[in-house]
């Protein structure tokens, strides 16, 4: 049962097709699945990374090897897999592992192109927005890493604690104190900043 302030978790409403997809045909069921779960996918990798160019390698290597892993299970396995932790699951294990082979040799890319300009808000609401989302970015940047994971699967992407506690690999409890313990990180880090974003 949720708390008054913790919403009731929701169900995957897409893993059900998917893992029948995957199981009745590897190739269309992952075609599927990168459909359904590639803007999570790179949501979550953009936040655990905090670079656009990082985050599409990231997306990338985690989806080849989450195809790379199906393909060695059977379709009884397939069916039963619960998609969307399990997809997050290996994102998280690949931005860990980049992040120490990274700590290993220097990093030597350039500054990243900007996005092509997109109509709707004006030049200084873009900036503004950008600006806020740098900062809390920033400051996301700053949590220990488990603690800025279960920020970003529970409050980013909207999981529910049950699923953000399965990437994580913890019981629901832990996972529901890393989310806290990250807020009020965020929250005190926020305050030292002097603003508000």
């Amino acid at each position: 049962m949720s708390t008054p302030t913790e919403a009731a978790p929701r169900a995957d409403p897409d893993g059900e097709r998917v893992a029948a997809a995957l199981a009745d045909d590897l190739d269309d069921g992952f075609a599927e699945l990168v459909r359904t779960y590639q803007g999570l996918v790179y949501a979550v990798a953009l936040r655990t990374t905090g670079h656009r160019t990082d985050a599409e390698d990231l997306a990338a290597e985690a989806l080849l090897r989450a195809y790379r892993s199906l393909a060695d299970h059977d379709p009884a396995w397939l069916r039963e897999l619960v998609p969307r932790p399990w997809l997050l699951t290996i994102v998280v294990n690949t931005s860990r592992n980049q992040v120490r082979d990274a700590a290993r040799r220097p990093r030597t890319d350039g500054a990243t192109v900007p996005d092509e300009p997109v109509p709707g808000p004006t030049v200084e609401d873009r900036a503004e927005q950008a600006e806020v989302t740098e900062h809390l970015a920033t400051l996301l940047a700053r949590l220990p890493e488990t603690q800025r994971t279960a920020v970003v699967l529970r409050h980013v992407t909207d999981l529910p604690l049950t699923e953000v506690a399965e990437v994580l690999g913890c019981p629901v409890g832990t996972a529901k104190s890393h989310v806290s313990r990250g807020l009020a990180r965020l929250r005190t880090l926020i305050a030292e900043t002097g603003d508000r974003p």
